[in-house]
């Protein structure tokens, strides 16, 4: 059998990820591979449209990135107070959660979704708190979270 080079389509765990160039067999590629979807031949013309999908999804992934980068500067200046009912003790009523911070930060301008908001468990005492916030594969801030007694 003839080996011939194909481009994966969607990613595989054997073959490798999406716009990779492979060696397979024909009988594997125009049997399998080509009728599925998973591949396409490796003319120039699909070469070219899947380098210039690369460039796109490249750009795109940089621009996220220069995105979180600046809301992570932001939250990293910005120190956040929430206020909450206590008793004696300085152990809350109720307790702090993501979603209370995220609509916390909403009224600063910041916009977030809780998902990004990393609370190991509620918030349920007095105190200042460091939230870890991951808004990008590669970028994580620290919140700083102040929390006080409601007067």
């Amino acid at each position: 059998m003839k080996d011939i080079e194909v481009i994966l389509t969607d990613n595989d765990p054997k073959l490798g990820s999406r716009g990779g160039l492979v060696k397979v067999t024909s009988g594997y590629a125009y049997n399998y591979l080509i009728p599925s979807g998973k591949a396409k031949l490796a003319t120039p013309s699909n070469l070219k449209s899947f380098e210039l999908e690369k460039l796109k999804r490249s750009q795109k992934e940089s621009d996220l990135r220069a995105k979180a980068d600046a809301l992570a500067a932001k939250i990293k200046e910005t120190g956040l107070t929430v206020q909450a009912s206590a008793g004696e003790s300085d152990k809350l009523f109720g307790s702090v959660t993501s979603q209370d911070i995220q609509e916390a930060l909403l009224k600063q301008g910041i916009a977030l979704d809780k998902k990004d908001i990393h609370l190991q468990e509620p918030v349920r005492r007095l105190g200042d708190y460091e939230i870890p916030v991951k808004l990008h594969p590669e970028v994580q801030v620290k919140l700083k979270l102040a929390v006080v007694k409601k007067a």
